[in-house]
């Protein structure tokens, strides 16, 4: 559970404000573009399964290329990423509006433009999710997540029914068009936006070593693995609903591309309830106890939508799938961000996107391919089923809380003078430190050690071990690699106030005089002086 916060806090950022007001134009025009490209595939090709690839290929580039982003993002300005991103999407949706409008496309170049502008909505979304943190307070993240989900779906509840109008008078073209001009003012926002990042002293961690840290982080933290696998079930079955709409539109309904419109409205309008109780509700429950309700509540409207015949039942499932769907992904968005470090936060949400979106687009592909072999009604029962069984997995990888860590960096480390001249690139750095346990202290000191191996691995160590000394056991020696010295530097930055209380155990265990004794050294073979190991006079050499 977490305090109660005002769920609109955050407008009194004028930067939040700005920002904010600049993307629902953009997100408006982005549901007004889903709209013209899943009615005119319903034209281009009858096949059930090339509809919903419609929706699988704004997704599929998101689980593909959303870990570079996510390095990207923690690695370089932000703020040009988005820009880039925003520019590139704008480039994209003018050459579909313009193919359109010449009758130049097919199947599979619609698929093609959509596929692109995914691509651009992987690189922008770590990037602007990371923002958040940038822009407001920790104690207004959730509150901001919130709100820019409330965004969306408050588009979402105009833009497709907009966008069946604009198909319905003018066609898809002009859907298209319209998207392409909807960029403009995100583009002016982030051009007059000035973050304040700090510097840091270290340099940029190279693409492939930024991509295996933010994964050997992910995989030791045990609370982000369970958020990600939830989410990718959660994204897999949930995904039937916007992939399945526009048949459900044009054959269980026999509607128009206004009736695909107003459905998804629907659904957009449920997510808007969703955000408005979304305070209330996590102040009153347990993170899982919301996620398992969402699951189920998704699964109810799944149902509803597969036996209703009537846009009135429709309205009924698509709103309670609706607020679901908003409670669920903007917990698993918020748990990412307040269970992740500054530093390596874009990489965090980048995983937890690939896993999201990446569940969508297999679901989305998976649910058309049911429904052309079977009918629309069994595909929408199928995804319940599996909201079913997400719900009941919650017994064994059920969502924490995270209200209790401090991801702060800890600052506490200084940088040690050496005798030898190292380099940036020196290395491999050998890191060894010696505890003096009693016996009665063992099982204790083991415990604690374990938590700090999984810190350690977490934060960049390599070939970690732990060893007792034979002749006198109460010596006991932690040991662990780094590649150069500026990793060893970048490994204790990344320490967190969270991190202290495991170490501090450590401490208290420790029966040596003083702290632990820590040994830095650089590992050689037997090969002559490299120019990174020179000696440094002492200051007692010194001429004066």
């Amino acid at each position: 559970m977490e305090k109660k916060t005002n769920t609109f806090a955050p407008f009194r950022n004028p930067t939040f404000r700005n920002l904010w007001l600049a993307s629902q134009f953009s997100n408006l025009g982005s549901l007004v573009q889903m709209v013209g490209a899943g009615w005119l595939m319903t034209s281009l090709s009858g096949s059930s399964d090339m509809v919903a690839l419609v929706q699988a290929s704004n997704t599929l580039p998101i689980m593909v290329f959303s870990l570079i982003a996510g390095a990207l993002a923690d690695s370089f300005d932000r703020r040009r990423i988005l820009l880039g991103a925003q520019v590139f999407m704008l480039a994209v949706s003018i050459g579909l509006a313009i193919c359109s409008s010449l009758d130049m496309l097919g199947p599979w170049g619609l698929l093609g433009f959509t596929f692109s502008i995914g691509c651009g909505m992987a690189m922008f979304n770590p990037s602007w999710q990371a923002s958040m943190g940038d822009i407001v307070r920790r104690d207004n993240l959730s509150a901001a997540v919130s709100l820019n989900s409330m965004g969306f779906n408050l588009m979402r509840s105009v833009g497709p029914a907009l966008g069946g109008a604009l198909v319905a008078l003018a066609g898809s073209a002009a859907a298209f068009a319209f998207n392409a001009v909807s960029y403009i003012p995100n583009v002016l926002a982030l051009l007059f936006w000035r973050p304040d990042y700090k510097a840091d002293r270290l340099p940029r961690e190279p693409l492939a070593q930024a991509l295996g840290a933010g994964l050997r982080y992910v995989s030791m933290s045990p609370h982000l693995l369970r958020v990600m696998a939830r989410s990718g079930l959660f994204g897999f079955a949930a995904s039937s609903a916007m992939a399945l709409l526009p048949l459900v539109a044009r054959d269980m309904l026999n509607g128009t591309a206004l009736t695909y419109g107003l459905l998804l409205g629907f659904f957009g309008l449920g997510a808007i309830g969703g955000v408005m109780i979304n305070s209330h509700v996590r102040s009153r429950y347990r993170n899982e106890q919301i996620v398992s309700a969402a699951f189920l509540g998704f699964a109810l409207g799944m149902v509803i939508l597969g036996l209703g015949r009537h846009i009135a039942i429709s309205a009924v499932g698509l709103m309670i799938a609706g607020a679901c769907w908003v409670m669920a992904l903007s917990l698993f968005n918020v748990t990412v961000q307040l269970s992740t470090p500054r530093w390596v936060v874009g990489r965090a949400l980048s995983f937890y996107q690939m896993a999201t979106f990446g569940g969508m687009a297999i679901g989305a592909w998976n649910w058309g391919l049911v429904a052309e072999a079977q009918s629309v009604t069994l595909a929408l029962f199928c995804a319940s089923a599996v909201l079913l069984i997400g719900a009941g997995v919650g017994r064994w990888i059920g969502l924490g809380e995270f209200d209790q860590l401090d991801l702060d960096p800890l600052n506490t480390f200084k940088e040690p003078e050496l005798r030898l001249d190292l380099q940036a690139r020196s290395g491999p750095i050998v890191i060894i430190i010696d505890y003096v346990i009693d016996e009665a202290d063992v099982d204790a000191f083991l415990a604690a050690i374990h938590r700090r191996r999984r810190v350690r691995i977490r934060d960049g160590a390599r070939n970690w071990s732990l060893l007792r000394d034979l002749e006198n056991p109460d010596l006991w020696t932690e040991r662990f690699h780094v590649a150069t010295w500026n990793d060893y530097l970048r490994h204790n930055s990344r320490r967190t106030k969270s991190d202290l209380e495991g170490f501090q155990a450590l401490l208290d265990l420790h029966r040596g005089p003083g702290r632990p004794r820590v040994h830095r050294l650089i590992e050689r073979q037997s090969v002559p002086l490299h120019e990174d190991l020179v000696l440094k006079p002492l200051p007692s050499d010194i001429p004066h």
